[in-house]
């Protein structure tokens, strides 16, 4: 894994306790990437032409392999298909500009994240074109990864009206369950729908990026049932005070659900999904488990606090440093980690995302303490900004202090990119080509 100047994120530590601490960490964040690497998810579950998902299932028994891959690990994920089992034809739909899937049979897409674009529209078309041409003996695999929500879209709405509302969405500090309720009833794709009308075997392997890892959640579920109705959009647009902010095709398509005029996404135990199968393939826990791993074997003593963490992110920050100093008087762990994906609820208008904020509301907690913290999506990207998160040490807050930097007053305007980046604090790595949320790590 290349960080964009790795050297100086190590000696900015200024102390050769901190500097060594800060390569660990570097170290620790390289290992989970490499073990929820999409490509080696999905191979593992190939042998010799068979997939090993719920059970063994011999790919040759079917006369067509279809293949289907949305998100930021379909390009992986699609290539590990591809490399062990024949295939008919396919379609990847990624966020990977430089990427694509080396085989003749698959179309390479690239799609809007966070926000669809009309690549993502036409991508689901071409998808829901090549399914409707499947037949009761073939087989359709279907590879689902975090930003499958974006980039697989098929609106009931207009493309700028679901951007329009998709941002007000992301800004408002809804959670992701919350905002992919929406998505689900303004689309004819997600909440069970792509299935809706396949009449031959689906199996679907899922890179999680939701905390718990609920499928029907996962890009917003489009491969398995829906527990969430159009009321539930309706309560949570009342919810964050975005009902009068929508726009009107919004509105109407949530109030047409409600009267019935739209049909409900199928749930759980519709006959639709009696030959699906979901499958997920990684996760946030095994990436919390690797950085474990990780930290024992480099000599520390580890203790992974949560894989659920959810909740404003400026909130989380103290509230993790606190318990981990507390678990640490009593017990003497000395690395804390977390994961999960916190929130922002947006008032300024700075570049940042929730990992930086993350780091950001802890650096006067760690003033001239021997310890880091570190806050990383694994996808690569936080927010609008370029960074993938941040790091900080008990020195972060006298550098910031010396070049003028007000850390309340970034805080305020959500512009943790920024004070990271002028400190040269930014962990920059590029997109991963996966995404199972975010990792939060702690050396005192």
């Amino acid at each position: 894994m290349r960080f964009d100047h790795k050297e100086q994120l190590i000696s900015n530590g200024k102390t050769s306790v901190l500097n060594e601490k800060r390569e660990f960490m570097l170290s620790f964040f390289s290992q989970v990437l490499k073990a929820v690497d999409p490509y080696t998810a999905v191979s593992s579950r190939i042998k010799k032409n068979s997939l090993l998902h719920n059970k063994t299932i011999d790919v040759t028994k079917f006369h067509g392999v279809y293949v289907v891959g949305f998100g930021k690990g379909s390009i992986g994920m699609t290539q590990a298909v591809c490399d062990h089992l024949p295939i008919t034809k396919g379609i990847a739909i990624t966020n990977q500009l430089d990427k694509s899937v080396h085989h003749e049979k698959i179309e390479t897409i690239v799609g809007g994240h966070p926000l669809p674009n009309d690549s993502s529209v036409q991508g689901a078309k071409k998808v829901l074109d090549l399914l409707s041409k499947c037949e009761p003996n073939d087989l359709v695999i279907i590879l689902i990864s975090g930003g499958g929500s974006a980039l697989l879209a098929s609106p009931r709405i207009s493309l700028d009206d679901l951007q329009k509302t998709t941002k007000a969405l992301l800004a408002s500090g809804a959670t992701i369950q919350e905002i992919n309720t929406i998505r689900k009833h303004l689309s004819t794709v997600k909440g069970g729908q792509l299935v809706n009308s396949l009449p031959c075997k689906v199996v679907t392997f899922i890179v999680s990026d939701v905390v718990g890892d609920p499928l029907e959640f996962i890009a917003s579920g489009p491969t398995v049932g829906d527990s969430t109705t159009f009321s539930d959009a309706f309560d949570i647009l009342k919810k964050y005070e975005l009902w009068n902010v929508i726009p009107d095709s919004v509105r109407r398509v949530i109030d047409q659900g409600k009267k019935e005029l739209i049909p409900e996404t199928p749930s759980s135990d519709d006959p639709v999904f009696s030959h699906v199968s979901n499958l997920i393939v990684s996760n946030n826990s095994l990436a919390c488990e690797t950085a474990f791993t990780a930290a024992k074997k480099a000599g520390f003593h580890p203790v992974v606090l949560s894989t659920y963490l959810t909740g404003e992110a400026s909130e989380l920050g103290p509230w993790l440093i606190e318990r981990s100093k507390k678990i640490h008087h009593e017990t003497g762990e000395t690395v804390f980690i977390s994961g999960g994906e916190p929130t922002v609820t947006v008032t300024g208008d700075g570049k940042g995302g929730r990992n930086q904020e993350l780091v950001l509301s802890v650096v006067s907690l760690l003033k001239n303490s021997e310890s880091v913290f570190a806050s990383f999506g694994t996808d690569g990207v936080d927010g609008m900004s370029p960074a993938a998160g941040a790091i900080a040490d008990g020195n972060t807050f006298q550098r910031a202090k010396e070049q003028g930097l007000d850390i309340e007053l970034f805080l305020k305007n959500n512009d943790s990119f920024t004070f990271f980046h002028r400190l040269h604090d930014d962990i920059v790595i590029g997109p991963t080509g996966t995404n199972v949320m975010d990792i939060q790590i702690l050396i005192l």
